[in-house]
């Protein structure tokens, strides 16, 4: 955790942002309501740093990761700053977009074998992203995606470019779908949950792996989960999402030991860790709130244990009690 935390710093210091948030809101609009998904996102990511988004399913985790490489449906109102690498995205046109996606930012979807196209080989599938961004020769792309898939640790690399996603075992396919996402060298690199369908055993080799290809790189990695576990193997600052909204950010160590809102509170307290033995795990009452039509104040206050009347009143402000450290909270100390 020490040399997570040293690269964090390392990472930050002096670092203009690779990934620059200012008020993100996203709304998916129908004839019959409004999903108000994302609901004013500040996010900063410096080069070579990993953050991790954590929360329940439905706080807005993949959809804002989304909105920075523009994924998502026309159905999706977006409003706020995107900048990633001091570009505009909200601004670039289709064809820019082309070149920055896979280019500059690359993701790694959860489920491979939707993302991996599956009439065309794995060496195919790496070796035309390197194509189509490096302008390279076929031959030249073909020899960049076996050292790819060495890279990334799959077996027998060289019989695996032949193979087609459905004769992969699903680590190796997410081992492919990492050697895809890294064909060009991406400064940024978007992970939505890519180790939950795997085993324990086998997400534990693939988080490794790509902590190991993040130092090797420098890239700058979000990482979307919903397993404090996770977070603690590969993150170097958390940001905690609860209805659309970051309830609080800070370095990962700190956030583990000492979590200042009550929703990471009750998230630690109902994950199981070595120093839980005898004692029973906490629960987090309720469910989270229709994005349609959100609470009046603290979206969490009906689910708190901490809750008094004037957390219903007002939409609490963004509190720092340490230059580091974020939470949205009326308890927190700290200037606002």
């Amino acid at each position: 955790m020490s040399e997570v935390m040293d690269r964090a710093a390392v990472a930050a210091a002096g670092a203009a942002p690779l990934v620059r948030l200012r008020d993100l809101h996203v709304r998916f609009v129908t004839r019959d309501r409004t999903v108000h998904a994302v609901n004013g996102v500040d996010m900063d990511l410096a080069p070579g740093e990993v953050l991790c988004i954590l929360g329940e399913s439905g706080s807005g985790k993949s959809v804002t990761l989304r909105a920075l490489m523009r994924l998502l449906p026309r159905t999706a109102k977006v409003e706020g700053r995107i900048e990633v690498a001091g570009r505009d995205v909200q601004a670039m046109t289709e064809r820019e977009l082309a070149d920055f996606r896979g280019g500059d930012v690359a993701m790694i979807f959860q489920e491979p074998m939707t993302a991996l196209d599956p009439v065309f080989t794995i060496g195919r599938q790496i070796a035309e992203t390197v194509e189509r961004h490096e302008g390279v020769s076929r031959r030249a792309a073909e020899a960049r995606a076996l050292e790819l898939l060495e890279l990334v640790q799959i077996p027998s690399a060289k019989r695996r470019l032949s193979a087609y996603p459905h004769e992969l075992s699903g680590g190796l396919r997410q081992r492919a779908m990492i050697a895809v996402a890294l064909a060009c060298r991406p400064k940024l690199l978007l992970a939505d949950e890519p180790t939950t369908a795997l085993d324990a055993t086998v997400q534990i080799q693939v988080l490794l792996l790509l902590r190991s290809l993040q130092e090797q790189m420098g890239m700058g990695v979000i990482f979307v989960t919903h397993d404090l576990g996770v977070a603690g193997e590969i993150a170097d600052r958390v940001a905690v999402m609860y209805a659309g909204k970051v309830v609080e950010e800070g370095p990962v160590g700190a956030m583990m030991r000492a979590p200042l809102h009550p929703y990471p509170k009750g998230l630690l307290g109902a994950t199981v860790h070595a120093g839980l033995r005898g004692r029973r795990l906490t629960t987090i009452p309720g469910a989270p709130p229709s994005l349609e039509t959100l609470p009046a104040g603290c979206a969490f206050a009906p689910r708190c244990p901490e809750a008094e009347p004037a957390c219903t009143a007002d939409d609490p402000a963004p509190r720092r009690p340490a230059p580091d450290r974020m939470a949205r909270c009326i308890k927190v100390p700290g200037r606002a």
